[in-house]
């Protein structure tokens, strides 16, 4: 069943629910109100009666006398101890009654009895008789009035319930027309989206900040970041299969000559096979490099914890140091600590370390402080240097500010987009700054009480 007959039948259903509900309620409520009405009238009547029979027993007949009280549609009767009928009236419309069995009562009582079908308003109330007897006076009146009352209320009730069926069905197909409205707007702009191939948005009513507004715009800002991501898995993949080829390319060309003449040329097969692995280590690493870009940030796996900045330094210039025979100066005059994640930290201090040695001949500098409370690693380097046109795209993907020399490098346009995405993992600020011919700084920012400092 589609969600918007759901919501008809079900609206619908609930409101002839309440509608009977509330019908039944009404109807008991009179029904007992005119019970109780007519119980609470049968009683003072009978009262009333027994009064005026106490003061004129004595002077009037007792049959002349209760025969002024004989209700229009009912019987009026006197009972002994012993049950037997002393003096009885009933009316002409109710004669049945006289065949009714008497039934003597301790104290006052009135109740709604049922005889032959017919309901009635029953009162009894004990009274001293002329012998000094003690005995029931009883009124029994018809409430035919009252049931008829009650059977035209049921009747009206139900016309009403079944005219008022017509408005809430109505009225409930409009709401779910209503509430679906987005929903299909919804479906159908997948339907396109699924058809045409292109990523399309929903035109939203801004007026309206319900539950169906904030859908909407969940979709929307899912199909905008869809759309981003899908933009640049296109570019990426280009760019991807572009750096790929010239690897496979040399090392294709390479392989092709040593099959040809590596045999008889010592110094051709040494370079050939210089050239092969050098392209293959160069793959590897940009193969390992675009698999950690592609992870998120949550597959990571940080242990974000409090780290000493200057000892973590020291310990990734030192093992740099080794590996690469490259000086190191760092320049730090206290402890400093931030909360990083130490193994995210060093990966992004290598990033650093090797752009500055492929791009430099001099020692490299790094300096460690505070900036307004906020502490900060600063790298230095007296190389080659960045042009100023470059700088906002070095963080792209494959891009390379000198094409031909960072290709003899070994260079694969990544390891500053994945700095990129590691600073963003562990919450540090990268601040970039280049002057061509003279060097390039790069300070890590570490936030302080959640914020970087304003510089």
């Amino acid at each position: 069943m589609r969600l918007r007959n759901k919501i008809n039948l079900y609206t619908a259903v609930l409101f002839v629910c309440l509608l009977l509900i509330m019908n039944i309620s009404i109807y008991l409520v009179f029904s007992n109100l005119m019970i109780a009405n007519e119980r609470n009238q049968i009683k003072e009547e009978t009262e009333k009666v027994a009064k005026d029979i106490s003061q004129g027993i004595k002077q009037i007949n007792p049959n002349e006398l209760l025969r002024a009280y004989v209700p229009i549609n009912g019987k009026v009767q006197v009972i002994a101890e012993n049950e037997a009928s002393l003096i009885s009236g009933t009316s002409i419309t109710e004669k049945q009654l006289s065949e009714r069995k008497t039934e003597y009562y301790q104290g006052e009582t009135s109740k709604i009895i049922t005889f032959q079908q017919k309901k009635y308003a029953f009162a009894s109330i004990p009274i001293i008789w002329s012998d000094g007897s003690v005995v029931n006076l009883q009124l029994t009146s018809s409430i035919a009035d009252i049931e008829e009352i009650l059977s035209t209320l049921r009747i009206v009730l139900i016309i009403v319930t079944l005219i008022a069926m017509i408005p809430v069905i109505l009225s409930s197909r409009i709401l779910s027309n209503l509430i679906t409205r987005p929903i299909q707007s919804m479906i159908a702009t997948m339907k396109e989206i699924q058809r045409s191939g292109q990523f399309k948005r929903l035109t939203l009513n801004k007026k309206s900040k319900d539950e169906l507004f904030e859908m909407g715009s969940t979709f929307n800002h899912m199909i905008d970041l869809l759309k981003t991501n899908f933009e640049k898995q296109e570019q990426f993949v280009a760019n991807a299969s572009h750096e790929l080829k010239t690897p496979l390319t040399i090392i294709e060309s390479y392989a092709d000559l040593l099959k040809r003449r590596g045999k008889d040329r010592p110094e051709l097969f040494d370079e050939s096979v210089e050239a092969i692995h050098s392209e293959a280590i160069r793959m590897r690493e940009m193969t390992e490099q675009l698999l950690l870009l592609a992870r998120h940030d949550d597959q990571w796996k940080l242990e974000m914890k409090q780290m000493n900045l200057p000892e973590t330094v020291t310990e990734s210039a030192k093992v740099f140091q080794n590996a690469y025979q490259r000086k190191i100066n760092i320049q730090s005059t206290e402890d400093i600590f931030a909360i990083t994640d130490e193994q995210k930290l060093k990966q992004l201090l290598f990033i650093f370390f090797d752009n500055a040695r492929k791009y430099s001949e001099d020692e490299i500098t790094v300096h460690i402080g505070k900036l307004q409370e906020s502490p900060y690693i600063k790298i230095e380097d007296r190389g080659i240097g960045i042009p100023k046109s470059d700088l906002p795209k070095v963080f792209d993907r494959f891009f390379r500010v000198d094409k031909a020399r960072s290709r003899k490098q070994g260079g694969t346009g990544l390891g500053l987009s994945m700095a990129k995405e590691i600073a963003d993992a562990i919450n540090v600020r990268i601040e970039l700054d280049s002057l061509e011919g003279v060097g390039t700084t790069v300070t890590l920012f570490f936030s302080a009480n959640s914020h970087f400092p304003k510089l």
